[in-house]
């Protein structure tokens, strides 16, 4: 099983239609972000699509600012 969770309502794939697609993850244990563009080392987004990378990205950032801040069960 992964720590990460991905962003469930990023669904964003390259504009040259090669079925490159973005995912956008956060660690549930220790709320690192990670971004990763699958299938290839680049992508090519519109500006929509871009728009919806940085809302996953805010989205994740606020997840593991909660997940950070989340009282230590030590």
């Amino acid at each position: 099983m992964s720590a990460y969770s991905s962003d469930r309502d990023l669904n964003v794939d390259d504009v040259t239609g090669n079925g490159t697609e973005v995912d956008v993850a956060t660690n549930l244990l220790n709320g690192d972000i990670r971004l990763s563009i699958l299938w290839t080392q680049e992508i090519l987004l519109s500006a929509d699509a871009a728009d919806q990378v940085a809302d996953a990205l805010r989205r994740a950032a606020a997840q593991s600012r909660t997940i950070t801040a989340a009282p230590s069960s030590d």
